[in-house]
């Protein structure tokens, strides 16, 4: 499916604009405004899944967990080959407690190869899933080494496997938390500035 920007009408205002004025707003750490504008861009390309993303993934760096997995499953839906948004949507799952929701998100993702590490990725989670721990350092460490990885991305894994290696230390006999809300949201933040990045235009 392409991620080209529909056709709107000529009284619209241009989405594409939309999304730039809104990016601008992010970084300028205008978050309402930013999410004013996605939505706006949103409702002037129904159809098109690049607002519902960016828009979830400026709910997510405000730590709003609950419209960001709303805005990212309406990307989804729209596009179901936007990989990004399919793998933020199941990180966000994922975080929450909910693994079994976000398998089911990644798994078209699963079979795939490359995209910035994002299957080997999903391996990996799923492996942590099942408490194979050793499975899932080979996943992610796979994932990393892939040569246009995401350096956000990267980091919220490099963190994950930190925590991973800490159960190695005696007296520690929980799993380690995979992802912290924190670290969805600086990820997101960087996802929303970087969109470009993913080919989505």
């Amino acid at each position: 499916m392409s991620h080209e920007m529909p056709a709107t009408g000529s009284g619209a205002e241009d989405p594409r604009t939309l999304l730039d004025m809104g990016i601008a707003a992010s970084m300028a750490d205008r978050p309402a405004q930013a999410l004013a504008l996605f939505a706006q861009a949103a409702a002037a390309a129904p159809t098109w899944a690049l607002p519902h993303f960016l828009l979830g993934s400026e709910y997510a760096a405000q730590s709003d967990i609950g419209n960001a997995e709303a805005a990212l499953a309406n990307a989804v839906l729209l596009d179901p080959e936007l990989h990004i948004a399919r793998y933020q949507l199941g990180l966000l799952q994922f975080s929450s407690g909910r693994a079994a929701a976000a398998l089911v998100t990644w798994q078209p993702l699963s079979a795939l190869e490359g995209l910035q590490g994002l299957p080997a990725f999903v391996r990996g989670f799923a492996a942590m899933a099942q408490d194979d721990f050793a499975g899932a350092k080979q996943h992610f460490h796979a994932g990393l080494a892939q040569a246009d990885i995401n350096a956000a991305v990267a980091g919220d894994i490099r963190k994950v496997l930190a925590d991973v290696e800490a159960l190695r230390v005696p007296g520690v006999a929980s799993a380690p938390a995979p992802v912290q809300p924190a670290e969805i949201s600086s990820t997101a933040h960087v996802l929303v500035s970087a969109y470009d990045k993913y080919k989505l235009h």
